[in-house]
């Protein structure tokens, strides 16, 4: 077994908090008199989310889902389940989705469905990383950090088998 380590930083600490703060910006703005539910899908957006909280100043409440599209040990699965639901209800209320990354958009097209039918005023997403090149489904974001490249990744929130997590920038990862 090769042993993993990182790689060429792609996103460094500095980019990751001024782009958050311009999102923190953007959506205090656009969310102002509306006391919206941000929605953290577990795990890897939590360390997007602290974050992008503190940068917003105006009255919000905050929700955790957690859900799983992957088969430990086989690769993706298509199979997309909720391990750990809302704790509040969304329903008439403004609701945003955190979300670490996207990729083909199956899973957060599928958790925007189970949403949907929950009946929120107004249902938007927003993401910290975006690799256009695997989409195979079209999804509306509406606060978008960085597009990446077709390379994996880990680093602030993004993980290889719950490894790399705690890294305060984002980088590539390379076998030795």
């Amino acid at each position: 077994m090769k042993e993993l380590e990182t790689g060429e930083v792609i996103i460094t600490q500095g980019d990751l908090q001024k782009r958050i703060a311009e999102l923190g910006k953007s959506i205090s703005e656009d969310y102002k008199g509306k006391d919206p539910v941000l929605i953290c899908v577990l795990k890897g957006a939590v360390v997007f989310m602290a974050d992008l909280i503190r940068t917003i100043p105006i009255p919000i409440v905050i929700d955790f889902l957690s859900i799983s599209s992957y088969d430990a040990g086989r690769g993706e699965s298509g199979a997309v389940r909720i391990i750990k639901d809302l704790d509040i209800n969304i329903a008439k209320r403004e609701v945003l989705v955190i979300e670490d990354i996207i990729d083909t958009g199956f899973t957060l097209g599928y958790l925007l469905r189970i949403l949907k039918a929950r009946n929120p005023a107004s249902l938007k997403v927003a993401v910290l990383l975006d690799r256009p090149a695997l989409r195979i489904v079209d999804l509306p974001v509406e606060y978008k950090g960085f597009e990446i490249p077709d390379e994996f990744v880990v680093g602030y929130g993004l993980d290889y088998k719950e490894n790399f997590r705690q890294l305060p920038y984002i980088c590539k990862l390379k076998t030795a």
